[in-house]
């Protein structure tokens, strides 16, 4: 061969090389066994999970930007499908949904972005991401093998990747996502979802790769996720976990920071001791990325929390609380073991560990490269005794269920246990009361929406969730002969529903209320009901508390009053009324009206404030409290309901309280779970509510309450948190 053909030959086949890097499909963010590579090179990531709508863009800047100062190299969020397409077909990215704002917002901040899209997301947000409408597609089967739901679920997945290519904001692009997720979690579902799950598994996987997105394609807590979609662990702890090739490398995309808070349960809590620990376990034997799950948690404003009986705030005990500022000491503390994992980084990326024992429980586990670089971790997972060791000739106190870390194989610049960040307790303090006015809602009256069938109806079916509440009225005859109209011992009502909260009214007369609670949403009334001769109307206002957002085939799970419905203490014994005729309302009248809003308010007539009464509706103006600092309502006085600020929806309120017990003392050596470390046993598990700041004007801002079971209003109020 000639030496000009050779070199035009080799011109060639550079020039191929560089198309295949250059393209999309080879694109500038790739992996190998140690570590993500982003444009060649290998990255020790820490990430943390924001959701967007669980914040107003207003707060997006500042929490990004506290984000990077905390350490982050990426933030990760899912995408709400639900949200983004509430009626089939109708897209919405505005406002707390603007995506694309918030990926380039995190962008100018200098972060990356992992972007788990699902569609599928858990995530105690209501029906776990999903729309509702999609649960009436003929034939829908969520989650396995099922064509109508791959269609809806592979064009959500599309319309998304499609919109982020047309941004630019893929890394190849030069933006700011480098990871995808597609599904959420499905691995422990497999053995359960029957014959349909794998090949639904597999599906998901080969749609994610067919879209183009250019990046690569994660799934967690999947073991059997196929190449090239990487397997992740999510949990307390996650040292233990390999993924499922030599090829891919170790990621752990949920360390739980805390826990979430259910209506009815008590508030978790996760110290930072023990969860820096984890990270540097993670670290030390080989892993790459972390995410903190959350890193700020925020509030399910509307009506989004799911579970059911998930509480409005969503703070997660995250290193940046509900309202923005930061939790010291474990954001201070956080930041600082970044600070240490990222010195170590040219070691970390080079290969594996050697491990070495320093003692009985203690062990050295040691990276080093090939240019000299070298990193240790020295652990001691005893729970209740420090250990001195001796490591490369020196010294080295640690205490007890500990790692320190030495990115140099020197110098222990941080140690897991030894916190020096500062403590800055949060304060709530009073910033005004309020002034009411009430509005009674018709208990005994239904409007021109009102419509009959024969027997007890399921609520969902009904309401797709436009509404909390349906309204179930029926009509009892009593004959003169009955006894019980002149024993004066009236009739029992009994009432079985599958949740999640109910009250009774007869002939217009509250008889009271029953509810379930997180672990069991299911519910019975019975009470004794006043009832004369002829006819008395029977009425019970059921209440969804968020839908479900985990489970086999959450999809088919009921809510609302299946009954029986049954009338005992009669002449004839007890009477089913399940059967009969029944008259349906799909929300309340006040609702329909709009009252929350300046406009709705204004079409009905307001008195003064009848506290302590179901069905109320109360509002009050206010003025905003002076300087900066983050708003809320002190709600925990009241009993059930809804808030709104402006006409914008804050969320459900509920003043359910915490079993006693179960909240004493807490140590941070040993291993966490979301029972271990608890506050607010036997108290009230949300009293404060989040009122963003963007929502308010300077003065008249109005505040409307929907209350459903009654409270006290003077004990409502505005504050101010401070640290």
């Amino acid at each position: 061969m000639s030496g000009g053909a050779a070199l035009l030959l080799s011109l060639l086949a550079a020039a191929a090389a560089a198309a295949i890097v250059l393209s999309p499909a080879n694109a500038a963010v790739s992996y190998d066994r140690r570590a993500v590579v982003i444009n060649g090179q290998r990255r020790v990531l820490i990430s943390g999970s924001i959701h967007y709508p669980r914040s107003t863009p207003e707060m997006w800047p500042d929490l990004l930007q506290k984000a990077k100062d905390g350490g982050l190299d990426v933030v990760q969020t899912y995408v709400f499908w639900n949200g983004h397409e509430p009626v089939q077909g109708q897209y919405y990215f505005g406002d707390r949904y603007d995506l694309v704002r918030f990926v380039k917002l995190a962008h100018q901040a200098g972060l990356y972005v992992h972007l788990r899209i699902g569609p599928y997301v858990c995530a105690e947000w209501n029906f776990g991401g999903f729309p509702v409408w999609l649960k009436y597609v003929p034939g829908i089967s969520f989650r396995t093998d099922n064509g109508p739901f791959k269609a809806a679920m592979q064009a959500f997945v599309e319309k998304v990747v499609s919109m982020m290519k047309a941004e630019g904001l893929f890394e190849w692009q030069g933006g700011p996502i480098i990871l995808a997720q597609v599904e959420n979690e499905y691995g422990p579902m497999e053995s359960v979802m029957g014959a349909g799950a794998k090949p639904y598994a597999n599906w998901a996987a080969k749609m994610a790769i067919a879209t183009g997105a250019g990046v690569p394609w994660v799934m967690c807590k999947q073991d059997d996720a196929p190449d090239p979609v990487i397997n992740t662990c999510n949990g307390f702890y996650c040292d233990y976990f390999s993924p499922n090739s030599n090829s891919k490398p170790t990621m752990w995309t949920e360390a739980w920071s805390g826990w979430f808070t259910a209506f009815g349960k008590p508030v978790p809590h996760r110290p930072v001791e023990d969860l820096a620990f984890a990270v540097a376990r993670f670290i030390q034997k080989g892993g790459s990325f972390v995410n903190y799950y959350m890193y700020h948690g925020g509030t399910n404003f509307d009506r989004t929390s799911g579970g059911p009986f998930i509480a409005t705030s969503y703070d997660y005990d995250a290193p940046i609380d509900e309202y923005g500022l930061l939790r010291q000491p474990k954001w201070g503390h956080l930041r600082d073991l970044h600070k240490a994992i990222k010195q170590a980084e040219p070691a970390l990326v080079s290969g594996d560990p050697t491990v070495q024992s320093i003692g009985n429980y203690e062990k050295a586990y040691v990276f080093k490269s090939s240019s000299g670089a070298c990193a240790a971790f020295l652990s001691n997972y005893k729970t209740n005794a420090a250990a001195t060791v001796t490591f490369n000739g020196r010294r080295y106190e640690l205490p007890a269920w500990s790692i320190s870390v030495l990115p140099d194989c020197k110098t222990a610049v941080f140690n897991t246990a030894t916190v020096r960040a500062p403590s800055a307790p949060a304060r709530m303090s009073p910033a005004g009361g309020l002034s009411w006015q009430s509005y009674s809602e018709a208990t005994n009256a239904l409007d021109d929406r009102a419509f009959t069938k024969d027997g007890l109806v399921e609520q969902l079916s009904m309401t797709w969730d436009k509404s909390d509440y349906l309204w179930y009225t029926t009509y009892v005859n009593i004959d003169s002969s009955e006894q019980f109209l002149k024993s004066g011992k009236w009739p029992q009502l009994t009432i079985y529903s599958a949740g999640h909260s109910l009250q009774v009214f007869v002939n217009g007369q509250s008889y009271g209320s029953a509810y379930g609670g997180y672990d069991s949403p299911k519910l019975t009334y019975s009470g004794y009901v006043k009832m004369w001769q002829g006819s008395n109307k029977i009425s019970i206002l059921s209440a969804a508390v968020g839908l479900p957002n985990q489970g086999t085939h959450y999809e088919t799970w009921n809510v609302g009053v299946l009954g029986p419905v049954t009338l005992s203490g009669l002449n004839e014994g007890k009477r089913d009324l399940s059967s009969q005729k029944w008259t349906y309302q799909i929300g309340l009248h006040g609702e329909s009206l709009g009252v929350h809003s300046a406009a709705g308010s204004s079409s009905v007539e307001w008195g003064g404030a009848a506290g302590n009464q179901p069905l109320t509706w109360h509002k009050a103006y206010f003025n905003a409290p002076a300087g900066g600092a983050p708003v809320a309502l002190d709600m925990g006085s009241m009993g059930k309901g809804q808030a709104w600020v402006n006409g914008r929806h804050v969320g459900r309120y509920w003043s359910y309280r915490a079993p006693g017990g179960g909240c004493d003392g807490c140590g941070y050596a040993g291993t966490y779970s979301e029972t271990k470390c608890q506050s607010s046993c036997g108290d009230i598990s949300q009293r404060y509510y989040h009122v963003p700041r963007a929502w308010l004007n300077p003065s008249g801002n109005l505040l409307v309450l929907l209350e459903e079971f009654g409270g006290d209003l003077s004990g409502v109020t505005l504050v101010t948190r401070t640290t």
